[in-house]
């Protein structure tokens, strides 16, 4: 009786191309994780072959340079982040405080290790055109996908005047939280800033034309 193609004896072969895809996203996830740890700056080739767990010639042999590499992590980055938002609005729970938990999902999203990566490429890519062309395009699809997503959780009707605005400055208020979150643990501000923002916000949304 035959194995297959892919076995040998009891030892299950995998097939290059998966071996490949694998590598590529552990190096991509290294990427991530150095970029947080170290920022652009420290973050070096070597230092994430190692964290990998991949030798210096398979990596190279994938992404030559650093920008090399980099570029292909802002496309993982957005896919991650993407990936993560989805899977939080999905455990989102319906009832009065249902605003609230909306900011709360932005506020982890905006403070988890992805978004500080994402934040390290955005300080790189000010003055580093090849980084920025890849930078651009993914944080506007982003940024359109997030928004998206706001409208849809709270019932947004951005038909009526000011409402879209509005939940452009809800994302704006958020992301700004974040970012101070970066220098010194701001959550006891930020939940503060939030359970306010959620009854005015509320508020807003519920007023007629």
């Amino acid at each position: 009786m035959t194995t297959g193609p892919l076995t040998r004896g009891s030892v299950t072969r995998v097939p290059q191309e998966e071996r490949t895809r694998a590598m590529r996203a552990r190096l991509l996830q290294a990427t991530v994780e150095v970029l947080v740890e170290r920022g652009f700056g420290g973050t070096t080739t070597t230092l994430v072959s190692q964290r990998a767990g991949v030798s210096r010639g398979a990596q190279l042999h994938h992404f030559p340079t650093k920008n090399d590499l980099v570029v292909a992590a802002v496309e993982h980055l957005t896919e991650v982040r993407g990936a993560e938002l989805a899977a939080a609005a999905s455990r989102l729970p319906q009832g009065e405080r249902r605003t609230r938990e909306v900011l709360t999902m932005l506020g982890d999203h905006f403070t988890s290790p992805v978004f500080t990566a994402a934040l390290e490429l955005w300080v790189a890519a000010r003055t580093d055109p090849t980084l920025l062309a890849a930078v651009a395009p993914l944080e506007q699809r982003v940024g359109r996908e997030v928004h998206r997503l706001t409208v849809e959780l709270l019932g947004a009707d951005e038909s009526r005047p000011g409402t879209r605005e509005l939940i452009q400055a809800t994302l704006d208020l958020v992301r700004g939280l974040g970012l101070a979150d970066t220098i010194t643990d701001d959550a006891r501000r930020r939940a503060g800033i939030l359970d306010q923002w959620a009854l005015t916000l509320d508020a807003a949304l519920k007023e007629t034309p």
